[in-house]
C-alpha cells in the first residue's frame, strides 16, 4: 500500500530555491532515510510531508485516512500534566471504550426481563465493545506505556513527576515517546537521536525495526541509519535520488556510480579527441574528405556526456602539532567529584592512564559525569578528591560541545584573528575558507551562525592551536555527514593523543582504539573500537548469566557469609518465576473457559434461554475481570525480574 507520493515537488523561500522536482514514494512498512548536506532542504521536505508547510509546485498524494506522526528537530512537550497522564492521553479512546463497557455491564445488571429484545441488544453491544477493546490493546496499554518510558530512560523517574519540572532534552524524549505510542501509519522523524544516550539509541533502533507502519528519518547518526533503514533518498542540488540498501550501501553505490560516470566521460572524451584529430588531418585531402565529413557529422550527432559532478564543497582541514609530548600524557588516580551542597559524589574511583598517540572514547549513560570529567582534566572544575597528572610537554586543545569558547559579539573573522593577531588577514581568511567561510561569510557575527557553522568555527580555532592532546566533547554535534567524514579523516591522521566524549557510534568506530566506559563508581577500559566494546559487553553479560545459573562451589567461610542472603534472593526469584508460570496457566485456562462460554452462548437453545444466557454472561464477565487482574500481576512480575 502506498502511503504517500511526491511528484515534481518544488519549494522556494523568496528567490532562493530549496527543493526542485522532488520525487519520493513511501509504501507501508518501508524504512526510509533522507540524507543530504546541512541546508539541502531535508527538514523543509519533512515539514511539507507532515502538512506543516506548503509547497510551490508539484503534487503530494496520500490516502485521506492515512495517519501521520511528525517529530521536529526542536520539538518539546509542553504540558502541565504528569509524565504518566501525558502518555495516558494517547489512549483516551480506549479509556472511553472502557467506560462504555462498564456502563453496559451496569445496564445488564439491572435487567429483569431476560427475554426482551433490549437485553439481546445489550449482549450484542457488550460483545462488540469487548472485542474492540481487546483488539485495540485494552489489556496491554499500561505495559506499552511502561515499555516506552523505560526504553527512553525514564525508568528511574516517578511517573507522577510534572513535565514542567523536566529539562528540554527530557521533554523532547517524552514527545518522541508519545509519538511512538500513537503508532501512526507514517512516522516522520527529524533528528530523533538528539538528546539520546547510547543505550536509548540501541533501544530505539530495535523499536523502529519492529514498528508496524512506515518510517521516514532524517538523521546525522550514520550508525543509527545503518541499523534502521533499507531505502535512502539523497537530496543534492535541490533534487532527490533513490538508493536501495543501508546507509553504508548507499555510500558504496554512490561511489561506484561516480567512478563509472567518470570512466564513461573520459572514454567519450578520448573518442572525441581522436575524431577531431582525424577530421583536422583529413578534411583538406581530397581522398579522405568524405570520410572526414562523415566523422564530423557523426561527432555533431553524438550525445555528449557531461563531466560527473563530484561532491559539493566540503570543509578541508588537518590537525598538526607544534611539538611531541612525552609518552605519559595523563594519569588519573582515584578521582572523585561532587557538586557544592551535594551529599553524594557524582562519580568516584576514576582511574585512567593515557599514553601518547592513544585515542580514547569515553562513553556511558547521560548524567554520569563524562563532560564534568573532561572539565576537571582541563582545570575548569575542581576535583573533590584524587589526583590528576598532566605529562611533560602536553599541550591541550579543547572542543566544547556548547561552543562557550566562542564570543557572540565578534565577527567570524575577528573570532579567529584576535587569537592570532600576528598572522596576515589573507592567511586567516584562507583557514576560514577551508572551513567553508568564504567572502562576506567571514563578516557575519558569531551569534548569527547556525549550530553547524559554529561547530566549524570552533574546529578552525582548535586546528590553529596545534595542540598535541585534543579533548573533544561531542565534536560531531551539529555537523552534517560530509563534515563528520572530513573531521574523521583529520583526526585519523592526527599525530597526537585524543580523549573524546561522543554518542556518535559510527564516529567512535572510525577514531578510537580504546573505549572507556564510565560509571559512577569507576571506569572500565576496552582495547578496541565501539563494535569490539559491544562484543565484549555481550560476552560479559552472557558470562554473568551462566555464572548465575550454575551453583558456585564455595568454601565454608563463603557459605557462612552468603548462604542466608543467596537463599533469600534465590527463593524470592523462584517464587516470582513460579507465580509467573501459575499466572500464565491460569490465564490460558480462563481464556479457554471464556471461549467455551462464548461458543455455548451462540447455541440456539442457550441463546433462547435468557436466564441461562444471563447466567453465562455474568460468569464470562467475572472470568474476564480475573484475566485482567492476572495480566496486571504478570506484567508487574516480568518487570521486576
Amino acid at each position: 500500500m502506498i502511503l504517500m507520493q511526491l511528484n515534481g515537488l518544488s519549494k522556494s523561500f523568496g528567490a532562493e530555491e530549496i527543493l526542485s522536482n522532488i520525487k519520493i514514494e513511501i509504501k507501508d512498512k518501508e524504512r526510509i532515510a533522507i540524507v543530504g548536506r546541512n541546508g539541502a532542504g531535508k527538514s523543509t521536505l519533512l515539514k511539507i510531508m507532515a502538512g506543516e508547510l506548503s509547497y510551490d509546485e508539484g503534487e503530494l498524494i496520500k490516502p485521506k485516512d492515512v495517519t501521520i506522526g511528525y517529530l521536529s528537530q526542536h520539538m518539546s512537550l509542553e504540558s502541565g500534566k504528569t509524565i504518566w497522564d501525558e502518555m495516558l492521553e494517547v489512549f483516551n479512546p480506549l479509556l472511553e471504550q472502557e467506560k462504555q463497557l462498564r456502563l453496559v455491564e451496569k445496564k445488564m445488571e439491572q435487567v429483569t426481563d431476560f427475554t426482551s429484545e433490549a437485553y439481546n441488544n445489550l449482549l450484542k453491544e457488550y460483545d462488540r465493545l469487548q472485542v474492540d477493546f481487546q483488539t485495540n490493546g485494552g489489556y496491554t496499554y499500561e505495559s506499552d506505556i511502561k515499555a516506552v518510558l523505560n526504553g527512553l530512560n525514564f525508568q528511574d523517574y516517578d511517573y507522577d513527576t510534572l513535565i514542567t519540572d523536566l529539562s528540554g532534552g527530557q521533554k523532547t524524549r517524552l514527545a518522541l515517546g508519545k509519538l511512538l505510542l500513537l503508532k501512526p501509519q507514517l512516522l516522520i522523524l527529524d533528528e530523533p537521536t538528539n538528546h539520546l544516550d547510547i543505550d536509548t539509541l540501541s533501544w530505539l533502533e530495535v523499536y523502529l525495526n519492529s514498528y508496524p507502519g512506515a518510517v521516514v528519518i532524517v538523521s546525522h547518526d550514520r550508525y543509527f541509519l545503518d541499523k534502521t533503514v533499507s531505502i535512502v533518498y539523497e537530496i543534492s542540488r535541490h533534487k532527490t535520488k533513490k538508493y536501495y540498501g543501508s546507509y553504508s550501501k548507499y555510500l558504496d553505490q554512490k561511489s561506484q556510480e561516480y567512478e563509472q560516470a567518470l570512466k564513461a566521460f573520459e572514454k567519450q572524451q578520448t573518442e572525441i579527441k581522436k575524431m577531431e584529430d582525424f577530421i583536422q588531418r583529413n578534411i583538406v585531402r581530397a581522398s579522405t574528405t568524405k570520410r572526414a565529413q562523415s566523422r564530423r557529422k557523426q561527432l555533431e550527432k553524438m550525445e555528449r556526456i557531461d563531466r560527473p559532478l563530484g561532491d559539493e564543497s566540503s570543509a578541508s582541514f588537518s590537525f598538526q602539532i607544534t611539538k611531541r609530548s612525552g609518552n605519559d600524557v595523563l594519569k588519573i588516580k582515584n578521582l572523585a567529584f561532587r557538586y557544592d551542597g551535594e551529599n553524594e559524589n557524582l562519580f568516584s574511583n576514576i582511574n585512567l592512564d593515557v599514553n601518547r598517540g592513544e585515542r580514547i572514547a569515553v562513553v556511558g549513560p547521560n548524567g554520569v559525569g563524562k563532560t564534568t570529567l573532561l572539565k576537571i582534566i582541563l582545570g575548569k572544575l575542581k576535583k573533590s578528591s584524587g589526583d590528576i597528572q598532566i605529562g611533560t610537554g602536553v599541550q591541550i586543545g579543547y572542543y566544547d560541545q556548547e561552543q562557550a569558547e566562542l564570543s557572540s559579539t565578534k565577527t567570524v573573522l575577528n573570532e579567529l584573528w584576535d587569537e592570532y593577531p600576528t598572522i596576515n588577514e589573507k592567511d586567516i581568511r584562507t583557514v576560514l575558507g577551508n572551513f567553508l567561510f568564504s567572502g562576506d561569510d567571514v563578516l557575519k557575527p558569531v551569534q548569527a551562525l547556525s549550530g553547524g557553522e559554529k561547530a566549524r568555527l570552533a574546529l578552525a580555532k582548535l586546528m590553529m592551536q596545534k595542540a598535541n592532546l585534543l579533548i573533544l566533547d561531542e565534536p560531531t554535534n551539529h555537523l552534517d555527514i560530509d563534515s563528520k567524514e572530513v573531521l574523521e579523516a583529520a583526526l585519523t591522521d592526527f599525530p597526537g593523543t585524543i580523549i573524546f566524549v561522543s554518542h556518535d557510534r559510527y564516529f567512535i568506530n572510525k577514531i578510537t582504539d580504546q573505549v572507556a566506559e564510565m560509571n559512577r563508581d569507576g571506569i572500565s577500559v576496552y582495547l578496541g573500537d565501539y563494535d569490539y566494546y559491544l562484543e565484549k559487553k555481550a560476552e560479559e553479560a552472557e558470562h554473568k548469566r551462566l555464572e548465575q545459573e550454575k551453583q558456585p562451589i564455595q568454601n565454608t567461610e563463603d557459605k557462612k557469609r552468603n548462604f542466608k542472603l543467596d537463599k533469600q534472593q534465590q527463593s524470592l526469584l523462584r517464587k516470582k518465576q513460579r507465580r509467573i508460570t501459575e499466572l500464565e496457566e491460569l490465564i490460558d485456562s480462563l481464556e479457554l473457559k471464556i471461549s467455551e462460554i462464548e461458543e455455548k452462548m451462540a447455541e440456539p437453545e442457550i441463546f433462547q434461554d435468557h436466564e441461562k444466557s444471563f447466567e453465562l454472561n455474568e460468569k464470562m464477565i467475572a472470568l474476564k475481570n480475573n484475566v485482567e487482574e492476572y495480566m496486571e500481576e504478570w506484567t508487574t512480575l516480568q518487570e521486576e525480574i
